[in-house]
């Protein structure tokens, strides 16, 4: 066979070796000129090419782990140049985790070989001393469940849990501190689980797989703290077996203090509350490179998927992406442009901001969700009059940026029947309470579920009307949730604080006049309680007849009890009489001119319009209801 032979035969492979092929596509030259046909020869020198190539594939593998390897070694030696002690590195990491999960309580516990138990290593929020000073038997409690078995295990109410080995010290020790949900990730070294890290609340909570997968990475960095701590006090007394180690150390410590500069920078921007736009702008800088959060619509998606998967940066064209990501959930990516080169360690530098994004982001929806439980929380205690001392709610409010003082509209807020399944329902109502609990944010009001739909509370501007604002806030939830959204208010309520009551009364009357809505057929349109006058009452299920009258004729009882006049029987007398003041001085025995100057104070009272036909018929209404009610004033 001849020497240009065998140098055609090798040619395809250094193709698949230059593109970085699977190892399968090493068959294809193979079998492509056997399905051709070939030579005999030829097909021989093809297959030792093919053998050839796959051991320079195998070392070429091996070198690129073996980099990767020691770029994470680099990344841990920095992480952990600040510390001193181990102590230091497990309670930065329990804070952190506490911190970013939102819980109660986080807390480590190590296996100690000498003693043949568990015991808890770092704590934070805990009040208990027993619990703290907890020392447990190889397999008992939750915590030996996620040993014996190498992976996570969450309880969502740790007595009522029979999973694992209930223990009277470990229980309580539990009870001591008030635990109900746990949840306990292991600590692995190599194969072997060296302890547990958990995070816990003292009431019933559902972890959700991001925080399972977050606390496992907080995890994984408690292991590589432990395991670093132990190389580096094998490393003191074996410091000759490291120099080599040593020299690389100080050939690469320009890389070193870059990748030092970009920990302190994004640090700091976590502290001191920066967002994601703020770590782009910090990688611009250390990159020298132009560095912007998008949205993962906007990104390249066989790239940014790329990124996902494999969890490092991913080339497209001249700029690389690295996807921002919490689990299954994807928010975005870092988008590096016209950077075509990018050595590992600005590649690892890259992917680290990704990461530190994706909590950022993390934290800001924690606090947003939590935000949203709060204003739900004080208008769930408005609605069932719970709190009564005005302070404590002014104060609540004004927590919030909430005025308890203006004026405010409640209002009932609910789908139309969608006609599909009990799912879809269900994701419709929390498309809907989230849509009402941004609204309510953005307008410095509140907002809670209740009853399979959302109640609102917000501020009524000057000019404007409840109709108005229950017609705006129907169009406004209609178009977040894409289904159509029915919005009954109340009338406007005042002195919330001092009067919390006067918001179930509300809370009462809007949600008749969404019942009002849908029995005329108006599902999808917004109105307040006044639109509907007397009709309201015969449309609810429940009549409001001291809510009517007050509405209608209030302000004048109101006045005639303040002034001790009689504008409520002239205007009886007045409506007995056809409307005709001159028979209405008889009736009353006084002068037309009393008459007409009581008229014109009612008028002032109730609108100029009080006389037209449709209103005049509610007022007398009311009048009779309200004599009806109190016989013993006529």
């Amino acid at each position: 066979m001849s020497r240009d032979h065998a140098q055609s035969a090798e040619t395809p492979f250094l193709e698949l070796l230059a593109r970085g092929a699977s190892a399968d596509a090493y068959e294809q030259p193979v079998l492509l000129a056997r399905a051709e046909g070939g030579p005999a020869d030829r097909i021989d020198a093809l297959e030792r090419a093919k053998h050839l190539a796959l051991r320079v594939r195998s070392e070429l593998e091996g070198r690129r782990r073996r980099e990767a390897e020691l770029s994470a070694l680099f990344e841990t030696a920095h992480d952990l140049a600040g510390l001193r002690d181990l102590d230091a590195v497990l309670r930065a990491i329990v804070q952190r985790a506490r911190s970013l999960l939102g819980t109660d309580v986080t807390y480590l516990s190590l296996n100690d070989p000498e003693r043949g138990d568990t015991y808890m290593r770092v704590t934070e929020g805990s009040v208990a001393a027993r619990f703290q000073q907890l020392r447990l038997g190889m397999g008992e409690g939750l915590g030996g469940l996620v040993a014996q078995t190498a992976r996570p295990y969450v309880t969502d109410d740790y007595f009522k849990d029979a999973r694992f080995q209930h223990t009277g010290t470990i229980d309580a020790g539990v009870r001591d501190e008030g635990l109900v949900a746990i949840l306990g990730v292991p600590l692995m070294l190599g194969h072997h689980v060296i302890g547990v890290l958990f995070a816990a609340d003292r009431r019933a909570r559902v972890f959700e797989r991001e925080q399972i997968a977050l606390l496992g990475s907080f995890a994984a960095l408690a292991s590589a703290a432990i395991d670093t701590a132990n190389l580096l006090a094998e490393t003191r007394s074996a410091l000759a077996g490291l120099e080599r180690a040593n020299e690389i150390i100080r050939d690469r410590s320009g890389v070193i203090e870059r990748a030092s500069d970009v920990h302190d920078r994004l640090a700091e921007l976590v502290l001191r509350g920066g967002g994601v736009h703020d770590v782009a702008a910090a990688v611009s800088q250390v990159l020298d490179g132009t560095v912007e959060f998008t949205e993962a619509a906007a990104a390249p998606e066989y790239a940014l998927e790329a990124s996902r998967t494999d969890g490092h940066v991913v080339r497209h064209k001249d700029d690389w992406i690295a996807a921002v990501a919490a689990g299954d959930e994807l928010f975005g990516a870092l988008l590096l442009r016209g950077h075509p080169g990018l050595d590992p360690v600005d590649q690892l530098t890259l992917e680290r901001a990704a990461m530190v994004t994706s909590l950022l982001l993390l934290a800001r929806r924690s606090a947003a969700e939590a935000e949203q439980r709060v204003r739900g929380e004080l208008l769930d205690d408005l609605l069932d009059a719970r709190d009564r001392d005005p302070r404590l709610l002014d104060d609540r409010a004004r927590r919030l940026h909430a005025d308890l003082s203006a004026v405010h509209v409640v209002l009932v807020a609910r789908l139309d029947a969608t006609g599909g399944d009990a799912d879809q329902e269900a994701d419709a109502r929390r498309r809907l309470w989230a849509a009402a609990s941004h609204l309510a944010a953005t307008r410095h009001g509140l907002a809670a579920a209740r009853d399979g739909g959302t109640v609102l509370l917000l501020p009524l501007e000057d000019g404007d009307e409840a109709t108005d604002l229950a017609r705006r806030t129907a169009r406004h939830l209609g178009r977040a949730v894409h289904e159509a959204v029915t919005v009954g208010a109340s009338a406007p309520v005042r002195d919330l604080a001092a009067r919390p009551d006067t918001v179930a009364a509300a809370h009462t009357e809007a949600g008749r006049c969404l019942d009002a809505l849908r029995l005329l057929g108006r599902c999808g349109d917004g109105a307040a309680a006044e639109d509907f006058g007397f009709l309201g009452l015969l449309l609810a299920g429940d009549q409001n007849v001291p809510g009517f009258v007050e509405r209608t004729i209030g302000q004048v009882v109101a006045y005639d009890e303040r002034r001790g006049t009689e504008l409520v029987r002239t205007l009886d007398a007045y409506f007995a009489c056809g409307m005709s003041p001159a028979r209405t001085k008889e009736a009353l025995h006084v002068h037309v001119n009393t008459v007409a100057q009581r008229l014109e104070r009612v008028g002032r009272l109730l609108g100029e319009d009080w006389q037209r036909p449709e209103r005049a018929l509610e007022i007398q209404l009311a009048l009779k209801l309200h004599w009806l009610s109190a016989p013993t004033r006529h």
